[in-house]
């Protein structure tokens, strides 16, 4: 099921009196990001997956703003009549699940960050391709003449094993305009250059898993290791696994995630 509210597409897989489950992607990217997790988590749960504003198959908003894209999922599950939902970000989409739950505290019933940094201070030095696509002075050029190729190159430069890239990803990323991008970036940076992950993550009473690619080459792997002192917090280092975990390894991202939401998943659904 397809329906589009709050300025966001939203699709919804598996039984819908399952326990949900929320899925949000990361920067620019799209729910076609978890294609390949869909098949297990819906056998348990009702997956939700959401495409933020401007991204996917969302239109353009006024603002990118970190706590106004959490504002728009929490009333998403105000819609549903969903609460205590086990929520997923991957990348930045982890810091829009932690304003989610920052703000309201009674629709999380636990978080779980994947590839998430802990803070800019992170970020290693990028291959040329995502230079020269994010950045001007080429970036604005290249941008509109973006092929298939290069969208896959470009995702294949965050990862560190062969990955089988989603058609449907590929396109949502085609989707997303150069301007929108940027702003997008602009607005996760000043979120988490205001308050690091794990300080914010202190602050939340619920359960937290964070897995991170051991081999992330986006982020410093070692950066991860900051969560493991933040209350409540389980850490899960994948080894050989890049910055795209749903795309790299499913099958162990899909079982760690279904373990640990196994308890939500035996709960009745609100």
């Amino acid at each position: 099921m397809v329906q589009h509210v709050h300025g966001m597409q939203v699709v919804h897989d598996g039984p819908r009196d399952a326990s949900p489950l929320l899925l949000i992607h990361g920067s620019g990217a799209s729910g076609a990001t978890w294609g390949r997790m869909v098949g297990a988590l819906a056998g348990r749960h009702h997956v939700i997956r959401v495409d933020l504003p401007g991204c996917g198959q969302s239109p353009p908003a006024a603002s990118y703003d970190v706590p106004l894209q959490a504002g728009r999922v929490a009333a998403l599950l105000d819609d549903l009549g969903l609460r205590d939902v086990p929520v997923v970000g991957h990348s930045s989409g982890g810091w829009v699940a932690t304003s989610l739950t920052d703000q309201r505290p009674d629709l999380v019933g636990s978080l779980v960050l994947i590839s998430t940094a802990t803070g800019l201070d992170a970020l290693q030095p990028q291959p040329f391709i995502l230079r020269a696509l994010l950045a001007p002075p080429f970036g604005p050029l290249l941008w509109p003449r973006r092929t298939d190729a290069m969208i896959r190159k470009g995702i294949r430069a965050t990862t560190v094993r062969p990955v089988d890239i989603p058609d449907d990803a590929v396109a949502d990323l085609k989707n997303i305009t150069y301007r929108t991008f940027r702003e997008i970036l602009r607005c996760n940076g000043a979120y988490v250059s205001e308050r690091r992950t794990p300080d914010r993550l202190a602050d939340l009473d619920v359960p937290k898993l964070v897995m991170f690619g051991a081999a992330d080459p986006r982020y410093f792997p070692a950066s991860a290791h900051q969560y493991e002192a933040v209350p409540n917090t389980r850490v899960e280092m994948l080894p050989g696994v890049g910055h795209v975990p749903m795309l790299e390894a499913p099958e162990l991202t899909s079982e760690l995630l279904l373990g640990f939401t196994a308890p939500a998943a035996d709960s009745p659904t609100p």
